[in-house]
């Protein structure tokens, strides 16, 4: 029997407006949303009503701008419910951070990115930051090394392919081949590193966090150069993973 290659194009499209307005600051009208979109502004229209009715959507009476609403929040705490990565990771984070004096990120592979679960800022004048919520590409750095290899090595394959390597840097891997043995390093080794490849001048530890039938979540250490330096990331490397292992133990004793 054939595979049925049915789509629902009002579905994609909900999703483009909702991602579109999470990357929005001050909200969209229905004409902005249909003119970045290039979405005719019929459909725009009977899409945001649609959500605004649901709740996913909500508009201010004045502007008439649309903005997420609370629905989706409430289903994401349902969906995550059991697993509160913020209440059991933030106390590793911090410790972490204390003994590195790096910023900390915890993330979630979330399709084709990854998304910034929490964040402990390093106690440095100058440090690498950014907030919860926030989406990086899947592939960019050491991060994509650690989540790739927590995939199997046909479906890592697959990805690349699909997911096209970015120069950031001159540093940056585009090759393919290189970057998926760089995957298998990191599948061995339980842990990548990124040296300038994703922003000059900063470098990264990442490590898996490894659960049991969970979405692949991944702990990681971002600094410049002139602190991260070799003799250092040599302990990071150790400290990272014992926290990674530390907050894997956690989640797995929360979910009996």
């Amino acid at each position: 029997m054939k595979k049925s290659t049915y789509s629902a194009p009002s579905v994609k499209k909900a999703f483009k407006i909702l991602h579109t307005l999470a990357d929005s600051s001050s909200g969209l009208g229905v004409s902005e949303l249909a003119k970045q979109l290039k979405i005719g502004k019929s459909t725009v229209h009977g899409i945001t009503s649609s959500l605004e009715d649901l709740g996913i959507l909500v508009r201010d009476p004045i502007d008439k701008r649309y903005n997420i609403g609370y629905t989706l929040l409430e289903l994401g705490r349902k969906t995550y419910g059991r697993i509160e990565w913020r209440e059991i990771a933030r106390p590793s984070m911090e410790r972490l951070m204390e003994k590195v004096g790096e910023t900390i990120f915890l993330g979630i592979m979330n399709g084709d990115h990854i998304t910034i679960l929490d964040v402990v800022e390093s106690n440095n004048e100058m440090k690498i930051t950014s907030p919860p919520g926030t989406r990086l590409p899947l592939l960019a750095g050491a991060t994509g090394k650690v989540f790739l290899g927590l995939l199997d090595e046909k479906r890592a394959k697959e990805v690349v392919k699909k997911v096209e390597l970015t120069r950031y840097t001159p540093r940056s891997v585009t090759d393919p081949k290189k970057f998926l043995r760089e995957v298998e390093e990191a599948r061995g080794k339980g842990y990548a590193i990124d040296d300038e490849e994703y922003l000059l001048g900063v470098r990264a530890i990442a490590a898996p966090v490894q659960t049991a039938s969970l979405p692949p979540v991944a702990i990681w250490a971002v600094g410049f150069t002139s602190s991260l330096n070799d003799q250092k990331m040599e302990r990071v490397i150790l400290e990272i993973q014992k926290t990674a292992r530390e907050i894997g133990r956690a989640v797995e004793g929360r979910m009996k």
